[in-house]
């Protein structure tokens, strides 16, 4: 998940919490290894080879029928198929903003309308790829709790990099307790967040971002354009039902620039907004 993940788990038994324990880094991994980009032995690459009638298991049609409807609600602002740009990109101490001709050559290559996806089957042209990196993480969140929850009725709160989905209160009535993470001091809370029941999932620039010319660059890349949308917050926090959910959200804030919290309030969800 390339960041550091916990499971919470209130038992008396550590017994108990440890097999519960493996239980989650067991289902954790094997999403990753699934869904990672980073690997040549996974569906990810197997689709990204291209071709036509590519079968794909219930799991990935599930996530490819999200990752569609994700892409017409947001009118294109979130799309799978642009994580390509990370070839023009590099988010890593040292890096240089690409030239627009970098980006220019990779526009044509991403795009969901160019796919054709009629569940189970998956048609894509050769030059382009798909990367479930922008839901993937708040998937295995919400994923693991589920799992977590039919072996146990203990209150658990998994939390994955700041993306974290709690099953219930404490058995006293207590909520479990998060921060979200400082902008500008990271590794301080800049809010403590009381979590009864439900999800918060965080999206900004924090730790990805190029700094050049007195102008930050973050990470969250606009589809259309290749380049990050001028005015975004530092961090957008989001309280939903799932993860998955909270992770979109917070996402689609961080695209809207200077429009973020007219986008958030119009959702009617908790949030914090960070610029």
């Amino acid at each position: 998940m390339a960041s550091p993940c916990e499971v919470l788990i209130e038992c008396e038994l550590e017994s108990e919490a440890r097999q519960l324990s493996a239980l989650a880094r067991q289902e954790a991994v094997r999403i990753e290894q699934k869904f990672s980009r980073y690997r040549d032995d996974n569906i990810v690459h197997r689709i990204n080879q291209g071709g036509d009638d590519i079968r794909v298991d219930d799991e990935t049609a599930r996530l490819l029928d999200f990752a569609q409807h994700c892409y017409e609600l947001s009118e294109g602002w979130f799309d799978i198929t642009s994580g390509i740009l990370r070839r023009a990109w590099q988010f890593k101490p040292g890096a240089r903003i690409p030239r627009q001709r970098e980006i220019d050559r990779l526009l044509p290559h991403i795009g969901w309308h160019r796919l054709r996806w009629e569940n189970p089957g998956l048609s894509m042209p050769a030059d382009m790829e798909i990367d479930f990196g922008g839901i993937g993480k708040e998937y295995a969140v919400d994923s693991v709790l589920a799992l977590l929850q039919a072996k146990t009725g203990h209150s658990v709160m998994v939390n994955f990099g700041g993306d974290c989905n709690a099953s219930g209160t404490l058995a006293d009535g207590s909520p479990w307790m998060t921060g979200i993470e400082n902008p500008r001091r990271p590794g301080d809370a800049s809010a403590v967040i009381q979590l009864k029941l439900g999800a918060l999932a965080t999206s900004g620039d924090v730790f990805k971002f190029i700094q050049q010319g007195g102008r930050r660059y973050g990470h969250i890349l606009n589809p259309r354009t290749g380049w990050p949308n001028p005015y975004s917050p530092l961090s957008v926090t989001v309280a939903a039902p799932t993860c998955t959910e909270a992770g979109i959200l917070s996402t689609l804030a961080m695209l809207q620039g200077k429009d973020a919290e007219i986008f958030l309030d119009q959702q009617g969800l908790k949030y914090w907004c960070y610029r």
